[in-house]
């Protein structure tokens, strides 16, 4: 089971951007797909971005353009870069890791971002 730390959340004005990290304990450099998630206040959890162990990505609709997921499994970490913040952005943010080979999902604390003006 995979331990995550997220961080990199904040506020940001509309329009601005963010970073966030997710440290993996243990090796990522196989075995795992990495994902981004986000619940905001009073909505379910929803997908935000994902990344495969081959590096294939895949990315909701409305962060499409926007964000961009990468890993660098030499230093265990996935981050999520984020331009072109909007309002409706506000959210926890959490780091997922899917174990392939028994579909297990390891999730972390989550970190906060909010957009406002």
């Amino acid at each position: 089971q995979a331990q995550l730390v997220e961080s990199g959340g904040g506020s940001v004005q509309p329009g601005g951007s963010l970073r966030l990290s997710c440290a993996a304990s243990g090796s990522i450099l196989s075995g795992y797909d990495m994902g981004w998630y986000r619940q905001a206040p009073g909505k379910q959890r929803e997908f935000v971005a994902r990344i495969t162990s081959d590096g294939s990505t895949n990315y909701a609709d409305s962060v499409k353009g926007r964000f961009t997921i990468s890993r660098r499994n030499a230093k265990n970490t996935v981050y999520l870069q984020m331009n072109s913040l909007k309002p409706e952005d506000t959210a926890v943010y959490y780091c997922s890791a899917r174990k392939i080979s028994n579909d297990f999902y390891s999730w972390g604390q989550g970190t906060q971002v909010t957009v406002s003006s």
